[in-house]
């Protein structure tokens, strides 16, 4: 990952590439920042004398976790929960100590993983993306360092309906328990019935992983700061600036879902962005997205309360791993998007 330039396929130019934890390409609004990040990652990659190259002898960090899955995670290919690591590596040298990896542009970028190679399937867009305790980051894998309790997720799919995946709910309690330090506590659990089944069960299962939660009434003034989890039913939630977002479909915001401004029903979408179904009465949904650098927002919602109770009772490790999103509907858990073959 971290290429600074990249020819895409169908696009006829070259285009300055910022590839980081979500290594795609940057669109056009961050084309400034791309060539700052592309003109450090080149240094990095100069001084290093070739990308993916450990940082040297140090405290090796413990409970690392390595994923490498196919198709937005319907297909696993790699889990380990011990990893080899030597001292202070970087995310590019985990991958490379635990995989057959090839790369590219002076080995900053991704090519293929165990045979499975970015580029063109039938016609669309393929490349390697990857994650960090389920967020992205606009920096190279070779220029990451890791550190305790890191998630490390590498997910081979389809960019062409969503350039960009902000956030994952598939390494949780990630980014809840924040080995990294990067954020702040206790996270803000906001309800539309903050004394409600659902909302305590969040709560309760943020607590079961060593997480400080504050439940609170959905927000109306200004938007706090830090992770927050917002659980309701759809009509209600979406007066949120950022869930709203998820109407606007996955090109905005990484979630293959749309809900319906009503909130009568959840649209699941394949990997093109298309409808895959429509789901109605009873159904839940269990995703997360952010804005900017802004920290991630996640939503436990459905279209009714019958909904948001299912979408709260997969709010845990078992139910979510490895699915960049989740919706629930009749008993059925499905992974979003809905990966056609």
């Amino acid at each position: 990952m971290g290429n600074p330039v990249a020819a895409r396929p169908g696009r006829g130019h070259l285009t300055p590439v910022a590839r980081g934890r979500r290594g795609m390409l940057a669109p056009v609004a961050r084309r400034r920042r791309a060539w700052r990040a592309s003109t450090i990652l080149l240094v990095a990659l100069a001084g290093a004398g070739a990308a993916g190259c450990g940082l040297g002898p140090g405290p090796t960090p413990g409970g690392v976790r390595l994923t490498v899955t196919d198709g937005f995670g319907s297909r696993l290919i790699y889990s380990g929960a011990r990893p080899r690591i030597s001292g202070q590596d970087t995310v590019m040298r985990l991958l490379q100590r635990n995989g057959s990896v090839t790369t590219r542009y002076g080995g900053g970028f991704v090519q293929s993983i165990d045979g499975l190679a970015g580029g063109q399937v039938g016609g669309r867009p393929v490349d390697w993306f990857y994650y960090v305790n389920g967020i992205e980051a606009p920096v190279g894998a070779a220029s990451t360092t890791l550190r305790a309790g890191d998630r490390v997720w590498w997910d081979r799919h389809d960019w062409g309906a969503a350039m960009e995946t902000p956030a994952v709910v598939g390494s949780f309690p990630e980014p809840f328990t924040d080995a990294s330090g990067e954020h702040r506590t206790p996270v803000m659990v906001e309800c539309e019935r903050p004394g409600s089944a659902p909302c305590q069960l969040v709560g309760a299962r943020l607590a079961a992983v060593g997480v400080p939660a504050r439940r609170s009434s959905l927000s109306a003034g200004p938007v706090p700061s830090g992770l927050r989890v917002l659980v309701g039913r759809w009509a209600s939630v979406r007066t949120d600036r950022t869930a709203a977002t998820l109407e606007r479909g996955p090109a905005a915001t990484g979630v293959f879902a749309r809900p319906d401004p009503t909130g009568r029903t959840l649209t699941m979408l394949d990997q093109t962005g298309r409808a895959a179904s429509v789901l109605e009465a009873g159904s839940g949904l269990v995703a997360a997205t952010r804005t900017g650098d802004a920290d991630p927002v996640w939503l436990v919602t459905g279209t009714d309360w019958a909904g948001v109770a299912a979408a709260a009772r997969v709010f845990d490790a078992g139910d979510l791993r490895d699915h960049f999103a989740l919706a629930v509907s009749a008993g059925r858990r499905i992974a979003l998007p809905q990966v056609r073959s």
